[in-house]
């Protein structure tokens, strides 16, 4: 690809992603869908028992944690879901009125991953579930970053196919007409499942019947948005490890300026990739060309010294022969004329005498 070809390709696509990137990066508000589905958590229920955890493990086919789920030591460290953890259950407040709530992702009703993911790998159904197709992602765990409950996570461990893991609403299930399994599992029912707008009716009746037993308040109702999974509790949510800074507003609201520039992005990474592909085969032509005249080279150098050395080597050996033969000849004439020498001395003594 040719510098002057690259930059035009480039140029077109630059046009291109500046054009209206659609509904959401323009903000629009977004309420849910129809007879959307979520869960409502009262945390007031909530006894700690961990039968949640060990139902999302289960259904969900996860390794087995090190502490068994009956072990409830581990309420008295915080905890955070993780790769191999969607749900976890943690214990806030004093031993003698503690409060317990469980985390797991809240199923937003405008994901801040779905805004946040160029290549649309996180996905808002309409039966309330927000679900991942680990396919098309590329890696780049903006939703991690995104993401204002701070649930998605990633496989770090994992060298090959690493992917992002969150609870799912157990969106298998719910296909098949099924619970989600925590919530079928719940000995309290501390977790309700239902139509989003009933969960909402049931919570504020609830509110309304015992109005010294609630915060009056339904988080999740209006926070960022809104999301599927709702909350009330006896105590003030800062209590219980919940963000009371986040308003009203959805993700992509907030975000509607930088939202605009991911098509942007999407538009021009095959072009940039195709660009730098293009500029790496070239350097590696080049490199491979310099690499063949320097073998080349170098072949040519050695036979050269090869061919001297061999030169200097018979050289040597000619004078070394030479040497001998001259040796080996004054040797045998000297072998030749020594009797002779011997049959003189004898006759000079006999005429001597």
């Amino acid at each position: 690809m040719q510098r002057r070809t690259f930059l035009g390709m480039l140029g077109a696509a630059c046009v291109g992603a500046s054009l209206p990137a659609g509904a959401e990066a323009a903000g629009k508000e977004f309420k849910g869908y129809p007879g959307s589905k979520g869960v409502l958590f009262d945390a007031t229920r909530c006894i700690g028992c961990r039968k949640c955890e060990a139902a999302c493990n289960k259904v969900n086919k996860l390794p087995e944690p090190e502490k068994k789920f009956d072990d409830l030591s581990v309420l008295d460290n915080k905890r955070r879901t993780d790769a191999k953890t969607f749900t976890v259950v943690n214990k806030y407040g004093g031993p003698k009125n503690p409060v317990f709530r469980k985390s797991q992702c809240n199923h937003c009703l405008e994901p801040a991953c779905a805004s946040a993911c160029f290549v649309k790998a996180f996905k808002k159904l309409p039966n309330g579930a927000v679900v991942y197709d680990e396919s098309v992602c590329v890696g780049c765990r903006y939703c991690m970053v995104a993401c204002p409950f701070e649930v998605p996570t990633y496989e770090y461990d994992e060298p090959l196919t690493p992917r992002v893991m969150k609870c799912t609403m157990c969106a298998p299930r719910l296909a098949e007409g099924k619970l989600p399994g925590c919530v079928e599992d719940c000995p309290k029912e501390a977790l309700v499942f239902g139509e989003r707008e009933e969960l909402i009716t049931i919570a504020r009746e609830r509110i309304r019947r015992n109005p010294d037993r609630y915060v009056h308040h339904i988080y999740g109702e209006n926070e960022m948005g809104g999301t599927s999974w709702m909350y009330l509790s006896g105590v003030p949510f800062n209590e219980i490890g919940m963000r009371e800074d986040l308003g009203t507003k959805s993700a992509p609201e907030l975000t509607a300026g930088a939202l605009a520039a991911v098509p942007m992005v999407a538009g021009l990474w095959p072009v940039l990739l195709g660009g730098i592909y293009a500029v790496s085969k070239r350097n590696s032509k080049i490199a491979d060309e310099e690499r063949e005249e320097a073998v080349k080279n170098a072949l040519a150098k050695a036979s050269a010294e090869a061919e001297k050395t061999l030169s200097d080597a018979l050289e040597k050996a000619d004078v070394a022969n030479k040497r001998k033969i001259e040796v080996e000849v004054k040797k045998a004439v000297e072998e030749a004329l020594a009797p002779k020498e011997e049959e003189v001395a004898e006759n000079s003594e006999k005429e001597e005498s």
